[in-house]
């Protein structure tokens, strides 16, 4: 590889057009674009990830003001929401290999404040809460079935760890042949490199990362149309 691709490939970010021509020469980086008939997941936006005093918490106040507005328009055309958390009872359910490579799993007992939603985006009833094992948002958990239950076919993925837990459901998302959109900005991470990789990985192999008034707009197409009804 020459010298100018190894320097293009150091930058992994969304506005890096010359990696993002590189790999769409390779053949990554097509657009999903939008199913009929869309939900929104808000990945793990409880206290152990977004409490800077936790282990694992950093500061995504602004990505939760980015949710709202996704909540907001979401709600007020009746698409279905779906929240995920992780618990476990430490004494049986975390294996070895789990809690040798990411011991901050100890921390998430359930039951516990850091397992719990924080309160700014106001989970309402019917809006189903799935405890996860791991990563991703369909492993392990019937979000899969529930989804193919009520049609969803589009999945707008929120929330946290963007190089995470959002990557890898976005990752079981094309898997399982669903659209997936990310707002950009209603997705948070502790590592900013952390956070611009993933988003440069998923937007050119299993999602399409969007602006937020792009996906804002689209949901407010929706309004009074056949995919937004219950």
């Amino acid at each position: 590889m020459s010298n100018e691709l190894e320097t293009v490939g150091c930058t992994h970010s969304l506005s890096n057009k010359a990696l993002r021509e590189q790999y769409r020469l390779a053949g990554f980086g097509g657009r999903v674009g939008w199913g009929e008939r869309p939900a929104v997941l808000v990945i793990d936006m409880a206290r152990a990830w977004v409490d800077t005093r936790e282990q694992l918490g950093s500061d995504l106040g602004a990505v939760a003001n980015e949710i709202s507005r996704v909540l907001r328009i979401a709600r007020a055309i009746h698409l279905p929401v779906f929240f995920t958390t992780m618990a476990y009872d430490p004494e049986s359910e975390i294996g070895e290999v789990l809690k040798r490579k990411t011991p901050h799993c100890l921390t998430m007992v359930r039951g516990s404040g850091n397992v719990q939603l924080i309160g700014e985006l106001k989970r309402r009833p019917g809006e189903a809460l799935i405890e996860k094992p791991h990563a991703s948002a369909f492993f392990g958990t019937n979000l899969l079935s529930i989804l193919v239950g009520q049609g969803i076919d589009t999945v707008v993925v929120v929330g946290c760890s963007t190089s995470g837990c959002i990557r890898s459901t976005c990752e079981s998302a094309f898997n399982y042949g669903m659209h997936a959109i990310v707002p950009r900005q209603a997705v948070g991470d502790r590592s900013p490199s952390a956070h611009e990789t993933a988003l440069f990985d998923i937007d050119n192999r299993f999602a399409d990362v969007c602006e937020i008034g792009d996906v804002l707009a689209h949901l407010e197409q929706l309004r009074g149309s056949r995919g937004a009804v219950r």
